[in-house]
C-alpha cells in the first residue's frame, strides 16, 4: 500500500500573511465591519457580532435566551451543556437517530424554551432545519443553530437566517473559516445583542483574528462544498456508515471493536499534525461503537481521490477484523 502522509487544515497562506503583517504594521482596513457585511450576506441575518471563539459566541446566545434549554442527546457539542450549566440553565436531552432530530419529537418541548443543535449531526448527517424551524416557530421556541460546520452552504439549507433565530461559528482550527481562533454570532432579533452587551466587551476579538476572519470568509461555499463532496464519496464505498444518504463532513462507521480498528487506522493514516480519526461512543459524534474519519480535519490539497482512495482501502483492510 502507498505511503502517505496526510496534512492537517490550517489557515490558507494567504490568511497567514495577512495575520502576520496585520500584526507588524497594523491596518487601516476596517476588518469588523468587512467580516459583518459577509455575514449578513451568508446568514440573511441584519445583526452580527464577532467573538474570540466559538464557545464565547454559544455563551452569548444561551445568556441572550430564557432559562430552558433543549440540547440533542448525542451529536452536538458537550459545549451546548457545559455553558448551559455555567449560566443555571434547565437542560432537556432530546432523543435523536444518531443526533438527527425527528421535528416531530419537537412537539413536546415547552413552548417559548430554546433548542440548540450542530448544522451537521455528529458532524456527518445534515439537519433538517426547515422542518424543525417549522415547528420552533409553531411552539415560539428560539432555534439557535451552531453552523461552524455548515457556513457557507450553497444550498441554502444551513447557517440560513430564514430558518434559524441565532446563528453561530467557531473560526478556530480546523473550521471551514479557518482563522485559527474567533468566533461568530448573528440574530434577526437585536434584544439578543443588547441583553449581553457586557458578555460582548469581555469576548472580543483583536485586529490580527479579525483580519483572518476576513479573509478566510473568501471561497467559504467551494470550502463547504468541497469537503462534503470528499465525505459522499467515502460514504459511498464504505459499509455500515451512519447517515450514508446524509450530507456530512466526516464518515462514521459502525465497528464492533473501536479502539483496536481506530489504532490500526492512525498506524497508517498518518497525519502530520493532530490525528483525524475519532473513537465513539462520543457524544459529539455519536453513542454508538464505531469510528469517524475526520474529513472536515484535511487539508483540502487532501481531499483528491488518491488520498481518498487510500483512505477507504485502509479500513476495508482493517474492518470487522
Amino acid at each position: 500500500m502507498i505511503n502517505m502522509m496526510f496534512k492537517f487544515k490550517e489557515p490558507s497562506i494567504k490568511t497567514k500573511e495577512t495575520m502576520a503583517d496585520v500584526a507588524l504594521n497594523g491596518s487601516n482596513k476596517d476588518y469588523k465591519n468587512s467580516i459583518i457585511s459577509k455575514i449578513k450576506n451568508l446568514t440573511n441575518h441584519k445583526h452580527v457580532e464577532i467573538t474570540n471563539s466559538g464557545n464565547a459566541s454559544i455563551f452569548i446566545a444561551l445568556s441572550a435566551v430564557g432559562d430552558n434549554i433543549t440540547i440533542p442527546n448525542q451529536g452536538a457539542w458537550h459545549g451546548f451543556k457545559q455553558i448551559s450549566k455555567c449560566l443555571n440553565k434547565n437542560i432537556t436531552l432530546l432523543k435523536t437517530e444518531y443526533g438527527i432530530i425527528n421535528p416531530d419529537d419537537i412537539t413536546e418541548l415547552e413552548d417559548e424554551s430554546s433548542l440548540i443543535l450542530t448544522s451537521f449531526a455528529g458532524y456527518t448527517g445534515e439537519q433538517n432545519l426547515k422542518e424543525i424551524s417549522k415547528i420552533c416557530r409553531e411552539k415560539s421556541i428560539t432555534l439557535i443553530e451552531d453552523a461552524s460546520a455548515g457556513i457557507g452552504d450553497r444550498k441554502n439549507k444551513l447557517g440560513n437566517g430564514k430558518y434559524s433565530d441565532i446563528i453561530l461559528t467557531s473560526t478556530g482550527s480546523p473550521k471551514i473559516i479557518n482563522a485559527g481562533s474567533g468566533g461568530i454570532i448573528s440574530t434577526n432579533n437585536p434584544k439578543i445583542f443588547e441583553k449581553t452587551k457586557i458578555q460582548q466587551k469581555i469576548v472580543k476579538p483583536n485586529e490580527i483574528i479579525l483580519s483572518g476572519i476576513d479573509v478566510e470568509l473568501e471561497n467559504v461555499g467551494k470550502k463547504l462544498e468541497d469537503t462534503i463532496t470528499a465525505s459522499s464519496y467515502l460514504k459511498n464505498k464504505l459499509d455500515d456508515v451512519i447517515h450514508q444518504n446524509k450530507r456530512g463532513l466526516n464518515v462514521i462507521i459502525k465497528d464492533p471493536k473501536p479502539k483496536d480498528i481506530s489504532w490500526n487506522l492512525k498506524q497508517e493514516l498518518k497525519i502530520n499534525k493532530s490525528g483525524f480519526i475519532t473513537k465513539c461512543p462520543n457524544y459529539n459524534r455519536v453513542k454508538e461503537k464505531a469510528i469517524a474519519i475526520e474529513i472536515k480535519n484535511l487539508d483540502y490539497d487532501c481531499l483528491k481521490k488518491d488520498k481518498l482512495n487510500h483512505i477507504i482501502e485502509t479500513v476495508e483492510k482493517y474492518k470487522n477484523n
